[in-house]
């Protein structure tokens, strides 16, 4: 990843935000832009948690779709991870 500034007057906002802020630069160009963001109705962090989301989700289709096509005497469940009589693991 990488975000290479041209811009001489944006950088000497970003650099004048991170000694204002005391943080990095990057990590000032985070916090107005997280602010910008909310500013405008969008939250960030709920976007990516959306998207992680969906991302589980379709993994889960997956292996479901995958689990699907192994014959039920074949599948095994947590009963058999455990001896019957001891029920210590097997």
């Amino acid at each position: 990843m990488s975000l290479n500034i041209k811009n001489e007057r944006v950088h000497d906002l970003a650099r004048q935000a991170a000694e204002t802020l005391g943080t990095t630069m990057t990590g000032a160009i985070e916090v107005a832009l997280t602010r910008l963001l909310a500013e405008e109705g969008v939250d960030a962090d709920e976007r990516r948690r959306r998207e992680k989301d969906a991302r589980i989700e379709a993994t889960l289709a997956r292996i479901a779709a995958i689990v699907a096509q192994i014959p039920p005497e074949n599948r095994f469940t947590v009963e058999d991870l455990y001896d019957p009589e001891t029920g210590l693991p097997a």
